[in-house]
């Protein structure tokens, strides 16, 4: 059976009046709880949700056959470098190479179902604040498809070239950088790092969110007592090197970072960008031999036993860092389920409403009045989503945007009419959609 490919946003054919604000009745639809219910979407909001059959008539999308789910947000990712892998030689970081890859990224997301996006860009050195400039433009076309959120990722930020850093830094700030960020393992004071921008942050009101390995205990118990308090709030990741340490040298610096108020963004898939010159500066520290960190993901069951908040992103799409990247929410709560001992629903949780509170979204419920950012997937239940899920309907502020339809056939043969196997067939349905 092909795997699903993100297509191009399509309407249903009785829906149009959804996208000017409208209302839209998505039919028959089953939640996670087991109910199937009518829900009607009005102004970018869950206006009613009802039995099905239950609301009243008009644009109608049917959704038998799908769980419908709040959608999942993307809180980690690199557009500027996405889809880069297979180019032979540097990669171009032209503005319209960073808009276009930037957008094709995002895109990739959506149809996966994130409707909100987080991605770092590295600011300063040769390309200054080209990058982010196009990332940002990028984000401005795509408003009323997706929220894409930007963090200013500098390099430096202390000793002789740490001012140069601050002041681009700055910049980015007043361009429309709405979070920052910063890769304290590269830098050689990576507590004077982690100082400069949670100060830079305090002074200007804005989210921080870093990268670490978190494999250095000592300085990731001065960061914890460092960002305690700050508002609107601090998020670092990947943090897999907490994984390597001993298990009771984890569970206390679980309990600083819970304490805290710190969140945690893990990637299950494994590292991503952010922390690409570790090979050569060593695993922490100054420069060193080569002793890059292995692969691996944050210790999440430790860290959410001490009431640490763990969301889950995917990091790296097809880019240096890991060549076959999906970018997708679902594979990252599968590999938490699989990998992590999560149950189905807390996997979720992982991508949904963490991942929405730690970008400062508000919390998503298919009730009334809560807003109609949700992903219906072909399934019966979260299990069977995560383990198997092809065809995606997307709704952003109670639109359909993004439509992904997979058909499962089986050639004729015995065997597979003695046994009855499933299959999805090309029959339409009422509505248009493929079964």
């Amino acid at each position: 059976m092909p795997d699903s490919q993100p297509q191009q946003p399509q309407q249903p054919p009785n829906d149009a009046a959804a996208g000017s604000g409208g209302a839209l009745v998505l039919g028959g639809a089953r939640l996670a709880d087991g109910r199937t219910v009518d829900v009607r979407l009005s102004g970018g909001r869950i206006e009613a949700v009802g039995t099905a059959g239950s609301l009243a008539p008009g644009p109608r999308l049917d959704l038998g056959g799908y769980l419908l789910l709040p959608a999942p947000a993307e809180p980690h990712a690199h557009c500027d470098t996405a889809l880069t892998a297979e180019l032979a030689g540097p990669v171009p970081y032209a503005p319209e190479d960073v808009r276009r890859r930037t957008t094709e990224a995002a895109l990739l997301h959506l149809g996966h179902g994130a409707t909100a996006l987080r991605t770092h860009v590295r600011v300063g050195g040769v390309h200054g604040l080209r990058a982010l400039e196009a990332v940002l433009q990028a984000g401005h076309t795509l408003r009323g498809l997706t929220d894409l959120g930007v963090v200013a990722v500098p390099r430096v930020l202390t000793g002789a070239a740490g001012a140069d850093g601050l002041a681009v830094l700055r910049d980015a700030v007043k361009m429309g950088a709405g979070v920052i960020g910063g890769c304290p393992d590269l830098d050689p004071d990576p507590t004077g790092h982690a100082e400069a921008v949670l100060d830079l942050a305090a002074r200007h009101g804005c989210a921080v969110d870093l990268h670490t390995d978190g494999d250095d205990p000592a300085r990731l118990a001065r960061f914890a007592a460092m960002a305690g308090g700050l508002r609107p709030g601090v998020t670092i990741g990947p943090c897999a090197g907490l994984a390597r340490l001993p298990g009771d040298v984890a569970a206390r610096l679980a309990d600083r970072l819970a304490a805290a108020g710190v969140t945690v963004v893990c990637l299950p898939q494994g590292d991503c960008g952010g922390l690409e010159d570790r090979g050569a500066r060593g695993a922490s520290g100054p420069p060193g031999p080569a002793t890059p960190a292995a692969p691996g993901c944050a210790p999440v069951r430790l860290l959410r036993a001490a009431g640490v908040r763990v969301a889950a992103g995917s990091g790296a799409l097809r880019d240096a860092a890991n060549p076959v990247g999906r970018g997708d929410p679902l594979e990252a709560a599968f590999l938490l389920a699989s990998r992590e001992g999560l149950s189905p629903a807390e996997a979720y949780e992982a991508v949904c409403g963490r991942a929405r509170a730690a970008l400062g979204l508000p919390e998503v419920r298919v009730e009334a009045g809560f807003p109609a950012e949700l992903l219906a997937v072909r399934g019966e239940g979260l299990a069977s989503v995560l383990s198997l899920a092809y065809s995606r309907v997307v709704v952003h502020q109670g639109r359909v945007v993004a439509r992904t339809s997979a058909v499962r056939e089986y050639c004729d043969s015995a065997a597979a009419v003695a046994l009855d196997l499933p299959r999805q067939t090309r029959a339409q349905k009422p509505d248009g959609d493929q079964a």
